[in-house]
């Protein structure tokens, strides 16, 4: 099998992974709250529940990182991380009190942590103009999960016994089944996955001496402020070892991805703030309101979990649709300019749930369909910005730090899913608060995007548009 075929098994590995994520968020978000109401946990153990998961992943992502960065595998880190899934998901399926329940999300999510070495093992496996369309279908595989898990509830929701001292019912057997589901990709782990080096473009003796003249540009360049778009042009280390190995000191210099680092130069450049905090924001928005969904619709039209799981269903098709939409785009159009279209649609979603969902007038069925249509916007925009922030991130970053940065992108985030339910879950009853802040929050990114739209785009393009302006 050559470095091809292993290079596609991988990612499609990768996929069943992130796939995996979405059908336990399918399966437990839709009856967690009556689980914990069964418990007899307060209403704010709802946004705790949600929380831990983010928490745990949010302390993991950039450790993770660290280790993919300094040893160039995944494999490992994907297997040992799989065990923790498998771990907090039995405990979620015990459920003897709010206390375990909780823990078992947090054990969970230090399996997500796993992610950001994914994310880096993923950019440094792809070409820069192919990147945002393959993180597009990698993120298709989540929202895949997301679309199959209420088909699993609708059985899960039957289960009604005892397997040993423990009971198997609606509320349980999410747990059980993910255990399970998690197990059994341990198995797909170890047969279909590895760690393929990168792939070369078309010339790729041309690419290689391009990368051996950027490693002898790099030392100098990180203890000097003249032109530092060079310092986060994206090289491999391992490229770099076999086609400059008769020159041992550049060898040795790339050895270490973290010679010479420094966190406040990587992270406090105005493109990367931009990406981070788009981030940060559009995560903050979507976890607060999937946290208001599930109280709403049971104050307003009745839905059970039957009918929440319909739902998430619907809203699947429409994301994984949205993610191959922005996939083709992507191969059109420059990440910042579906980042701004993004953010766009994000704010007219806000702005309609404001008008529409805060104090809702007529009857049932036009309450239904601004609930709709407020829903449908908003997940429109998801796509767009989700796919772009991650590609953009991935060019504004160096390649050899890649698992640690987007460890740091993805804790930020986790940071967001954290504080969006906490959010949230204290103003169910008082939307205009919370959607007036999210609100508040898009229009500050959308104006920051504008203010620093020139900036976003892969350090290389933007020395060459400079060049070729001197040049004119």
């Amino acid at each position: 099998m050559d470095n091809h075929q292993k290079r596609n098994l991988t990612f499609l590995t990768i996929g069943l992974i992130f796939m995996l994520s979405g059908i336990e968020y399918a399966v437990i978000l839709p009856t967690i709250w009556r689980y914990l109401q069964i418990l007899e946990a307060p209403p704010y153990f709802l946004g705790l529940g949600l929380s831990a998961f983010s928490l745990s992943a949010l302390v993991t992502g950039p450790l993770f990182g660290i280790w993919s960065d300094r040893s160039k595998t995944t494999k490992s880190i994907v297997l040992f991380s799989n065990v923790f899934e498998i771990v907090g998901n039995f405990m979620y399926f015990i459920g003897y009190s709010k206390w375990l329940l909780l823990c078992s999300r947090i054990v969970a999510g230090v399996g997500a942590g796993a992610g950001s070495s994914i994310f880096g093992f993923l950019t440094r496996s792809t070409q820069p103009e192919e990147r945002a369309g393959i993180f597009a279908a990698i993120m298709a595989g989540r929202q895949a999960g997301l679309l199959v898990g209420p088909a699993f509830n609708l059985f899960l929701r039957l289960c009604d016994f005892k397997l040993g001292p423990f009971v198997v019912n609606k509320y349980t057997s999410p747990g059980i089944f993910m255990c399970l589901l998690w197990m059994l990709l341990q198995f797909v782990v170890l047969a279909m996955y590895w760690d393929v080096p990168p792939v070369s473009c078309e010339g790729g003796a041309t690419m290689m001496e391009m990368k051996q003249e950027e490693v002898e540009e790099e030392v100098p360049l990180m203890g000097s402020d003249e032109e530092p778009v060079h310092t986060y042009r994206a090289l491999n280390s391992d490229q770099l070892e076999t086609s400059t190995s008769s020159d041992m000191q550049p060898v040795h210099r790339a050895s270490d991805p973290f010679r010479n680092f420094s966190a406040s130069r990587e992270f406090l450049r105005e493109e990367v703030v931009v990406v981070l905090t788009a981030q940060f924001i559009t995560l903050f928005n979507q976890t607060a309101l999937e946290t208001m969904v599930t109280p709403l619709t049971q104050r307003h039209f009745n839905f059970g979990e039957l009918g929440n799981s319909l739902m998430y269903s619907l809203c699947g098709v429409e994301v994984i649709l949205g993610f191959f939409f922005v996939r083709w785009l992507s191969r059109k159009v420059a990440d910042r300019a579906v980042l701004a279209a993004g953010l766009v649609i994000c704010c007219t979603a806000c702005i309609w749930c404001l008008i529409f969902l805060c104090n809702p007038r007529g009857g049932y069925g036009w309450e239904l369909s601004a609930f709709i249509i407020g829903v449908f916007l908003q997940l429109l925009g998801l796509p767009f910005v989700a796919v772009s922030q991650v590609s953009l991130f991935s060019k504004v970053t160096a390649e050899k730090t890649q698992g640690f940065s987007q460890g740091v992108r993805r804790s930020v985030g986790g940071l967001a899913t954290i504080l969006g339910p906490l959010w949230a879950g204290g103003l169910t009853n008082n939307l205009y608060i919370m959607l007036g802040m999210m609100l508040a929050l898009l229009l500050m990114i959308t104006v920051m995007t504008a203010l620093s739209y020139d900036r976003l785009t892969e350090p290389r393009a933007v020395q060459s548009a400079q060049s070729s302006d001197s040049g004119g």
